[in-house]
């Protein structure tokens, strides 16, 4: 049965490492009644972090969906939930989730308020243009300060916040919350573990704080609505009421120009019940967002730009967006997003990314690892499908007779690599089909055959990254491997331009012969000047063709290309991808027996050699962000440390007794840090680290990593 979308919200749980995410999901849980009995983290309990590496690290690896009912003024309204990891090593997860909702929770540690990985996932809500609400969690922490975690939201992610809560009192005095619309206060009785929520007369000695904080509140909500500023600037805050503000403040979360910020302690069962109501209050509903964008699958083919568009309803063609695969027991779990339309049991529907049909033979309600079946799943739903067999994360599933490609996600390339080698020859078998099925789940894993050495080669986004995979490999999959130490995944680039490279390949074996001739310039190239020229810029690479008088066959350009980009990808100095590059074929002559595809294929590689030693070299190397915390007394040792590794400090920030450091520094120099920066302070320092970029390596060291490689 269809359900009136303005009842739907789709939204995720985001936030910084240990911030809290899964227990709030959790709590959630706990209140709309999906769960019977609070799962706890610590204690590996934690329904959203149902595999056995999640629980036993006590982290969340891969985002888990689940759809909870919950009553607000009355109605009935579903959330479709996502609960993302804070580990930057798999922020693909968080990326793929984001990219799907409609709206999210940013959570936020209440005595440390903004850290490194809020920033990221900030920005990546940002590339989405995902409204979110703010969670200050954490509250009964020591040294929990919301003040302090307010004012982090404004100084550290320019955003706009605005209270709508107040916590009263903090640390182990935290007692319940105070709701700015209302004045109202909200207590949590700890026997109920917080379902049952009582509500007060303001304490009289928060009067005139909540007072300040609702001043404000209605100062910003008035921004929003020229009628209200209009109303308020001739009467006055009074002529205001509770409801005008709330909406003007949804109108702004939704417009993306204010942040609501709630505040609890999911731990303490504080405050969760308020902050879904706000869900519902403050963030869209799947019609209240943009209609979805894409292209014509033949527009794709003639490189044109025209695109369509799909609104939230049930009467347009069906569309909607993989973005997460799983593999299971029973079969393939594909986690689409229905965008427009409906999804019937059994239809059969087209990829038109790679113009495969498939057909949805089963569709399930997710929660964690448990499923509800579905007959149809209807426009702005999440769901898992069984049976779809060729598509990935970032396809897209349409209607056969409608079709639309819509906007795919962009995936950070791997910056580690290791090398693995199975034990046996039926281990050889198996590794290959289980590589090709993390590939599937995870966009952010790369996996090659290095024929020259007779290893694998596996990549990821950091030590920890490839370590679960291994043990995906080892113990859920029954693979027997051998692993190598982790090391960098560095990339080329040219210091210069080219101009007049020719690539002739000339072959004569008595019969026909082939013959291919290319003239190329080359030069450096960035992401923005390809966007500004209209080209594309697939790994990190743009071609463009100016021959002019046919000097070179059409059918033969696209293979001068080919070749090119492939002797890129497999480098040309020292065997790493060469990136930041454009190609212009400028000229060429063509045999009218001899040239074929592969003449020029090869052509174009020699060309591309060529001009690469012209243009001379450099090699990069992965550059990370690294955040230390630390307590002071040992800010010399974690310092002098990052300066032996080649690190650049950019910011010394107090909190307290508490220094935060912020530092580049090479990935190479990185490995085992974790451990070294314990020993370091004591065990009492923590970091985090995300890539940063790839930067030019000194010359000294290129020449130890090209002599390494060869």
């Amino acid at each position: 049965m269809a359900t009136d979308l303005s009842f739907i919200r789709n939204i995720g749980i985001c936030a910084h490492i240990d911030a809290g995410k899964t227990t709030v999901t959790e709590r959630i849980l706990f209140y709309t009644g999906k769960n019977y009995k609070l799962g706890e983290v610590h204690e590996g309990t934690a329904t959203m972090d149902f595999l056995q590496e999640e629980q036993e690290r006590g982290i969340t690896i891969q985002s888990a969906a689940t759809t909870c009912p919950w009553i607000h003024k009355g109605k009935d309204y579903k959330v479709n939930l996502i609960d993302t990891p804070g580990h930057v090593d798999f922020t693909i997860e968080v990326e793929r989730s984001l990219r799907v909702l409609d709206g999210a929770v940013a959570v936020f540690d209440g005595k440390e308020g903004v850290e490194a990985q809020s920033e990221t996932v900030w920005r990546q809500a940002d590339r989405y243009d995902v409204p979110r609400l703010c969670f200050i969690n954490k509250m009964d922490k020591l040294g929990a300060d919301f003040e302090f975690s307010f004012d982090s939201i404004i100084k550290r992610l320019g955003a706009n916040p605005v209270a709508v809560q107040i916590p009263i009192g903090s640390g182990h005095e935290l007692q319940g919350i105070i709701d700015l619309l209302t004045m109202r206060a909200y207590y949590f009785e700890a026997d109920s573990q917080g379902a049952i929520v009582t509500e007060k007369d303001i304490p009289d000695d928060l009067m005139d704080s909540a007072k300040k904080w609702r001043h404000e509140l209605i100062e910003k909500g008035v921004e929003l609505d020229d009628a209200l500023m209009e109303r308020y600037l001739e009467v006055g805050e009074d002529s205001i009421t509770d409801d005008e503000i709330r909406r003007a403040i949804r109108k702004g979360t939704i417009a993306l120009e204010i942040n609501p910020v709630f505040c609890g302690s999911a731990l303490k069962n504080i405050g969760v019940q308020r902050l879904l109501d706000g869900v519902i209050d403050y963030l869209p509903n799947p019609q209240e967002v943009p209609p979805v964008k894409g292209t014509h699958p033949k527009n794709k083919e003639k490189n044109k730009e025209e695109t369509l568009t799909r609104p939230h309803d049930d009467t347009a063609p069906f569309s909607g967006l993989v973005f997460k695969v799983v593999n299971d027991a029973h079969g393939d779990l594909t986690y689409v997003r229905v965008y427009s339309g409906v999804l019937k049991k059994g239809t059969r529907v087209v990829n038109p990314n790679n113009g495969k049909r498939e057909i949805a033979s089963r569709i399930f309600e997710m929660h964690a690892k448990d499923r509800q079946p579905l007959d149809e799943a209807h426009a702005g739903n999440i769901v898992a499908v069984v049976g779809i067999k060729d598509s990935i994360t970032g396809d897209t599933l349409c209607d056969i007779d409608d079709p639309i490609i819509l906007e795919r996600m962009t995936f950070p390339e791997p910056v580690i690599s290791m090398s693995i080698e199975p034990n046996t020859a039926d281990d050889k078998r198996k590794l290959s089909e289980a590589l090709v099925t993390i590939r599937r789940e995870d966009p952010s894993f790369r996996s090659e055959f290095n024929d020259e050495t007779g290893q694998t080669i596996i990549s990821g986004m950091g030590e920890l990254h490839l370590e679960i995979i291994k043990n995906k490999l080892v113990r859920d999959m029954k693979v027997g491997v051998q692993v190598g130490t982790p090391r960098v995944s560095y990339r080329e680039a040219i210091k210069g331009s080219a101009k007049g490279c020719r690539g002739l390949f000339k072959k004569q074996t008595g019969g026909r012969g082939q013959f291919g001739d290319c003239t190329i310039n080359i030069e450096p190239f960035t992401k923005a000047q390809a966007e500004e020229a209209g080209l594309k810029f697939t790994d990190s690479f743009a071609f463009e063709n100016k021959v002019v008088g046919g000097s070179i066959p059409k059918e033969f350009i696209s293979s001068v290309e080919a070749g090119a980009r492939q002797t890129a990808k497999g480098g040309v100095t020292a065997g790493y991808p060469l990136i930041n590059v454009k190609v212009t074929l400028v000229d060429g002559k063509a045999h009218d027996v001899d040239s074929s595809q592969i003449a020029f294929e090869q052509a174009g590689r020699l060309a591309l050699r060529e001009g690469v030693t012209r243009a001379g070299s450099v090699l990069l190397e992965p550059i990370m962000k690294v955040v230390i915390t630390t307590p002071e007394e040992y800010v010399g040792n974690v310092t002098g440390d990052l300066s032996s590794r080649r690190g650049m400090i950019l910011d010394s920030e107090d909190r307290g007794m508490i220094k935060l450091i912020t530092a580049e520094v090479p990935l190479s120099e990185m490995f085992g840090y974790t451990t070294v920066l314990r020993g370091l302070s004591q065990g009492r320092a923590s970091n985090v680290m995300e890539f940063e970029a790839y930067r030019p390596m000194p010359a000294s060291l290129q020449k130890e990593v090209i002599e390494a490689g060869a």
